[in-house]
């Protein structure tokens, strides 16, 4: 058996709350303060040209791969929204070797641009493949209705009933109907409901009430989670990042 140590973060663009201060170094400091061997994204920016000529401390790489920087070694980015001036989506980081990526578009309009980015990582020694799904989901309860389904399809398409298998992001699911359905459909139990029964509160960062951001698993024991809610996470983003350890079988 081997321990998975899990982050998800919406990171809200590289700005804290209400866009007032762009911290995506200090972001970057904060999550190498973290032991995540995989860390889910949503939220980041691959390009804004609008962005880099305002701000100096604007990196040259895509945000994903400035965030990873020598601490996870493969990344992979799902590109979801593109604009005038750029593009931004969701990513993985991992520690592991990512060998398969696949981003899907959940999309129900041209105004709210949604995708779910499929990753396979392999473990070491014996090569035992995790699937890794990092997703951000629409506002609107109709539509992320349709995307629960369209999740479970791809879970069912592309992921074999005896690999582990973790879900995380943003799931903008306040009212809490992804879990059964989740459940039903695909065999998935949130980590932090088998932990302590209930979701996480992530939403907003400053005084977490809504339970939007979510971590999924399936064929793996949940050992430890917890929101992160002390500074300087408090003042990275609008929402939380959620941690937690999981144990899966590595060969």
């Amino acid at each position: 058996m081997q321990t998975l140590k899990l982050l998800t973060l919406n990171t809200h663009k590289g700005f804290s709350l209400f866009n007032r201060r762009f911290v995506l170094h200090e972001l970057r400091e904060a999550l190498r303060s973290v032991p995540a061997d995989i860390v889910f994204l949503q939220e980041v920016i691959g390009s804004h040209r609008r962005h880099a000529l305002r701000h100096a401390d604007w990196p040259t790489q895509p945000q994903h791969q400035f965030l990873a920087d020598s601490t996870w070694s493969s990344v992979a980015y799902g590109r979801n929204a593109v604009y005038q001036h750029g593009d931004h989506g969701n990513a993985v980081l991992s520690r592991f070797p990512i060998v398969r990526q696949r981003n899907h578009d959940v999309s129900l309009n041209r105004l709210e641009r949604r995708g779910i980015l499929h990753c396979v990582v392999s473990l070491a020694p014996a090569g035992r493949e995790v699937h890794l799904i990092s997703t951000h989901l629409s506002l609107r309860a109709a539509h992320r209705l349709w995307q629960f389904r369209q999740l479970c399809d791809i879970i069912a398409a592309e992921v074999p009933a005896d690999a582990a298998l973790f879900v995380a992001g943003d799931f903008n699911d306040w009212h809490g109907r992804a879990h059964e359905v989740l459940l039903r459909a695909a065999g998935l139990k949130e980590m932090f409901i088998e932990s302590s029964g209930q979701a996480a509160a992530s939403f907003p960062a400053r005084w977490p009430l809504l339970q939007l951001d979510r971590i999924y698993f399936r064929n793996a024991q949940p050992l430890h989670c917890e929101v992160l809610r002390s500074r300087p996470w408090s003042r990275l983003s609008d929402h939380l990042p959620l941690y937690a350890e999981a144990r899966v079988a590595s060969g």
